[in-house]
C-alpha cells in the first residue's frame, strides 16, 4: 500500500461497506462499485471488513472476512468482503436486517505482507510490534491471519500473538518455533464506526504513536 488514504476516502469505504451490506440484506443482489471514485480507491489493495455488535459498552465480534493479498480493486474488495462477513462467516449465523442498527463496521485496508526473516525463529516476538503488524502464519496447506487490532484487543504479547496465529492455522501455538513454518507481516489503516451508523474514526498504523491509538480506540 505505497499510497496515503485520506479520511474522507476512508469514510466513504465504511459508509459503502454498510450499504452493501443493507442492500444485499434487502434483496440478495451483490451492489455495483460506484464509477466517480477516486484513482486510489480502484486500486488492487488487501482489504478486511468487520462487523462488531454493539450493547452499550460492549462489542462482539459479528463476522470478520476479507482478502489478505492486493488481488481485487480496492472499492470491489470492500463490497465483496462486507457481504461475506456479514452472511458467510462459519462462525456465525448470517446477520439479520434486524441487526443492522446494533453492529458497527470497520474497514482495514493492508499493505501487501511481508515475510518476517530472523537468524532464528526464536527470534520472531522480537520483529513484530503489537498494535503495528499483523500476522500471517504458514505451513504446509495451513494458514492463519490476525489483524493488527486482535492482540490490542485481548492484551496479548508478540509471542502470544504468535501462538494465537499458529491456532487460527489450525496448527499448534508453539508451530511458529518449528522448521518450515513461514511468519508473514503487514500494516493496515483502520477505519471504523464508533457507533451505528456514527462518526468514523481512522487509524494508520504505520504512523507514529498508532498503536496507542488504537489501544485507547479499542479501551485497551
Amino acid at each position: 500500500m505505497p499510497f496515503k488514504l485520506t479520511k474522507e476516502e476512508l469514510t466513504f469505504l465504511v459508509k459503502l461497506a454498510r450499504k452493501a451490506v443493507e442492500e444485499h440484506l434487502k434483496d440478495g443482489r451483490i451492489i455495483s462499485p460506484p464509477e466517480q471514485v477516486s484513482l486510489k480507491l480502484q486500486e488492487r489493495s488487501g482489504v478486511f471488513v468487520t462487523i462488531n455488535s454493539v450493547r452499550g459498552k460492549t462489542k462482539q465480534l459479528r463476522g470478520c472476512i476479507g482478502f489478505p493479498y492486493p488481488t481485487h480493486p480496492l472499492i470491489r474488495a470492500v463490497i465483496e468482503a462486507a457481504v461475506e462477513s456479514a452472511t458467510r462467516d462459519p462462525r456465525f449465523p448470517p446477520l439479520s436486517p434486524g441487526e443492522l442498527d446494533e453492529v458497527v463496521f470497520e474497514v482495514s485496508v493492508l499493505t501487501p505482507p511481508q515475510l518476517v526473516e530472523a537468524a532464528s525463529p526464536k527470534d520472531y516476538p522480537s520483529k513484530i510490534k503489537v498494535g503495528v503488524d499483523g500476522l500471517i502464519v504458514e505451513s504446509g496447506f495451513y494458514k492463519g491471519l490476525l489483524l493488527p487490532q486482535v492482540p490490542v484487543e485481548w492484551g496479548w504479547d508478540a509471542e502470544e500473538f504468535l501462538c494465537h496465529s499458529c491456532m487460527k492455522a489450525g496448527l499448534p501455538p508453539d508451530c511458529w518455533v518449528l522448521r518450515g513454518t513461514k511468519v508473514y507481516k503487514f500494516s493496515a489503516i483502520i477505519a471504523q464506526e464508533l457507533k451505528p451508523k456514527g462518526e468514523i474514526v481512522v487509524v494508520d498504523l504505520r504512523e507514529k504513536d498508532a498503536a496507542e491509538k488504537l489501544r485507547k480506540l479499542h479501551g485497551s
